[in-house]
Formats: structure tokens, sequence, C-alpha cells
């Protein structure tokens, strides 16, 4: 019997309205920081298989820079393909990402999703959908074996990432060092997440829709 591999889809919503401008160089190194930690997290669990998918958005629409590639195959992010501009239709770039990810799911294997959006605003843009129909799906998805993480600044983080039942937050402020410090929170947290993953029971996915960012496990260990 073919032993198969733990299957973690990491799928980042990544807001590029104007207003990031101001952080683009510190938002691109970030993210290419997690496509190495992911890259780290596989080394150092063998039986974990992860997946990254980058989506893009702004008021001129939303563009799929990555879907579903295999981490050790991405190339880094770079200036020429994140180009902030315009303004924020967040609701349609989050319920189009996600409802395009639950139905590429492969439903025979064994997997886990962890949804990350970062924006530096709220939502002012969106044409399709509404907040209530984003909660509606991201309180579905929470009851399977999907998190959730809302990542901002410039607005009120917790209560709108409350409003579309999301619990799991972090706030930076919007210049080079708070990235910083901000993507080095999501580094642990993914790699506790890791950790987590590796120590449960086989075929048992489970959410990690509460505390994502404050547990400590990987910091107790270093």
């Amino acid at each position: 019997m073919i032993n198969k591999k733990h299957h973690v889809y990491n799928l980042i919503i990544l807001d590029e309205s104007g207003s990031m401008k101001d952080i683009k160089k510190p938002t691109i190194s970030g993210f290419n920081e997690v496509v190495e930690t992911i890259k780290d997290v596989e080394k150092r669990f063998p039986e974990q298989k992860h997946y990254i998918s980058l989506v893009c958005f702004n008021g001129r629409g939303i563009k799929e820079l990555l879907w579903n590639v295999e981490v050790e195959k991405l190339s880094p992010l770079n200036e020429e393909l994140y180009q902030p501009d315009h303004v924020t239709p967040l609701y349609d770039a989050i319920v189009m990402s996600v409802s395009r990810l639950k139905e590429d799911l492969p439903h025979d294997i064994t997997s886990n999703v962890l949804v990350t959006i970062l924006t530096d605003g709220i939502e002012n843009a969106s044409q399709v959908y509404s907040r209530k129909q984003v909660r509606e799906l991201i309180e579905e998805l929470k009851q399977k074996s999907w998190t959730f993480a809302y990542i901002g600044a410039n607005h009120n983080v917790e209560d709108t990432a409350r409003n579309i039942s999301i619990t799991n937050t972090l706030r930076f402020s919007a210049n080079d060092d708070d990235v910083s410090i901000m993507f080095s929170k999501e580094k642990k947290a993914r790699i506790a997440m890791a950790m987590k993953m590796s120590a449960m029971k086989k075929n048992e996915p489970i959410q990690f829709n509460k505390d994502f960012y404050k547990d400590d496990e990987y910091d107790k260990e270093e």
C-alpha cells in the first residue's frame, strides 16, 4: 500500500492596490521569505507536500501569479510581477480565489489549507460579492481542514477580520521595519503549524483557526 503524503495548500491573497507602493519592496521580500520557509518545512517534515497559490488584486483585476505550484519549483516574486495600483476589491478577491481552490482540491487525499489575506486597507471596490457572502464561505470551510488568517495595516484589523469570521490576525504598520517583523511572525506561525500537523494522527487533518499567531512552540524549540 502506498503511503500518501499529507498535502498542504497555501493560498496567499495579496493586496496590490496603490497604497501598497510604499511597502512594495519589503512585501516582495517577505513573500519570498515565506516561500523559503515552506521549502524548509518540506525538508524538515518529508511526510508533508506543500503547494502555493498567490493571488494579487486591485481595481484593475484579480490575477493569479501562482496556482497550486509545488513549492520546490517556485521562482522568487519580483517587482515586475507585483505592481501596486488602483483600489481594493477585497471581497471579490477572497471569494473568487477561495472558491476556485475549493473546487480544485483533490478529494482522495488528506490535506490542509491555509488561506492568508494581506492588505493595507479596507474593502472599497468589490463588484460581485458582499461581506455576507465572504463570511458564509469562510464559516463553511472553517468546519473542515481550512485555516484562515488576516494580516492588515491602516485599518481596524481585528474588527475587519471578525466581520468575515476570521480570528487569526496580525497587525502591522506600513513601513519597512514593521513589514519585516510581521513576516517573521508569519514564518514562526507556519513552522509551528507544520510541527503540529506532523504530530497529528494520519488522515485526520484539522484546522488551526484559534491563536494561529500566538503559538510559541517554535520559539521554545529554538
